[in-house]
């Protein structure tokens, strides 16, 4: 997923950073969505400077943390969960592994459901779960994972495709009546797999079903959390959508390694046997995330984030029209992709992805790759970025992508 020639970033600041080459570049990647406000932002390196003052950078939840008591609070006011409690950790792998920890032994099963293409870490459980072929290597699994539909990725479901996918799912449980469905673990939109939403009511279809049979829902929140999708949480395009388990991590602490979890108090207490977690919610990214949380509130950026995402969608479903190697431009918010395909077959390609992801670095502009197919570009800048920067960014991905579909329609 690198470039051919490695590109080293040395500074930046904004949405621009400069690279080893001593080039500039329009940051449309955000440390894979880590980096949710962009780079040197005041207030975030403020607080961590003053972390740094104290000459502590770590005391292990064995003793009070003032930082990381704020920032439990403000999670738990957030997550619009009944009694909520949260649980830090360092990345969203373990955040995801520490809910199907705790799913599983709540429930006392082994039994999780998850979507099709999903991707939730690199862990054992958590590459167990995930539904993306491409991240299953050891074909092992500590639990037992059956997989349902994720998001269509040629337009937009309509209700009878929502009530089929909910119908598969009451099946799939109902199949089995002596076996219990520990929880269903899904993101709101699939990173991972392009920025593929899932269909408008799908999620609460999934969160009826589930809750009827008295399981529980893991919403994975990692990259769709803290207000890139338009919402502050991705699960709640759908009304009604209640988790039992909230798992967050990338932008929360402003490109410094936090995850978590916040969920019920039942399922959260339910561990038999002491839960640490040595350098989850630590001083220094704890002051970091209460700063970030500070900046995202005070100017409303799940609204910019939505704003700025229909703006740069618009622009490049306009400047892509009618290209023989795109298949879609999909995502929601600050959460895109661009689906790449064969301009003579049909089907979806890497190459040309691949291609594209080049072009763009070559004239400036930074995004990412992914899909199921590896065939989809993506697309996560900062959340502050200007109006200027969306023109600008959505010129140079449509150049780079016009000039590499005209190499493949000529070839």
């Amino acid at each position: 997923m690198s470039y051919r020639d490695p590109l080293e970033i040395v500074s930046g600041h904004g949405r621009t950073v400069r690279g080893g080459d001593g080039r500039d570049y329009l940051d449309f990647y955000s440390g894979v969505a880590a980096n949710l406000l962009g780079y040197d932002v005041p207030q975030v390196r403020e607080a961590v400077e003053r972390q740094l003052s104290t000459g502590v950078l770590h005391t292990s939840t064995f003793y009070l943390i003032r930082s990381q008591v704020e920032l439990a609070e403000r999670i738990a006011d957030v997550s619009g969960i009944d009694d909520p409690v949260v649980f830090f950790t360092c990345s969203g792998t373990e955040a995801v592994e520490t809910a199907l920890l705790l799913a599983t032994e709540y429930q006392r099963s082994r039994h999780v459901i998850a979507l099709r293409h999903s991707y939730h870490g690199r862990s054992f459980g958590a590459v167990a779960v995930s539904g993306d072929k491409r991240w299953q290597g050891t074909g092992l699994s500590p639990v037992c994972v059956d997989h349902v539909p994720a998001g269509p990725e040629q337009g937009d479901a309509g209700h009878g495709q929502v009530d089929g996918y909910a119908l598969e799912l009451e099946d799939l449980i109902d199949a089995a009546p002596g076996r219990r469905i520990a929880a269903l673990i899904a993101e709101p939109v699939q990173g991972v797999a392009g920025a593929v939403p899932l269909a408008d009511g799908q999620l609460a279809a999934y969160a009826r079903v589930v809750h009827d049979r008295d399981s529980l829902l893991i919403c994975d929140e990692v990259q769709t959390g803290w207000g890139r999708t338009g919402r502050f949480w991705g699960h709640q395009w759908d009304e009604d959508v209640r988790p039992d388990l909230l798992v967050f991590a990338k932008g929360v602490a402003g490109g410094l390694a936090l995850g978590g979890v916040v969920g019920r108090r039942a399922v959260m207490s339910c561990l038999p046997m002491p839960s640490i977690s040595t350098f989850g919610g630590n001083p220094l990214s704890t002051a970091a995330a209460v700063a970030t949380l500070d900046f995202i509130v005070e100017r409303d950026l799940p609204r910019r984030a939505g704003q700025a995402g229909r703006a740069l969608g618009a622009l490049l479903e306009e400047g892509l029209a009618g290209l023989a190697s795109v298949r879609r431009v999909q995502g929601r918010g600050l959460l895109l992709g661009v689906a790449f395909q064969d301009p003579v077959s049909g089907a979806p390609c890497a190459e040309v992805a691949t291609a594209v992801h080049e072009e763009c670095r070559a004239r400036g502009l930074l995004v990412g790759l992914g899909g199921s197919a590896g065939h989809c570009v993506r697309v996560m800048p900062p959340l502050t970025l200007t109006d200027e920067e969306v023109r600008r960014g959505a010129a140079l991905l449509v150049d780079a992508a016009r000039d590499v579909d005209r190499c493949w329609s000529d070839s």
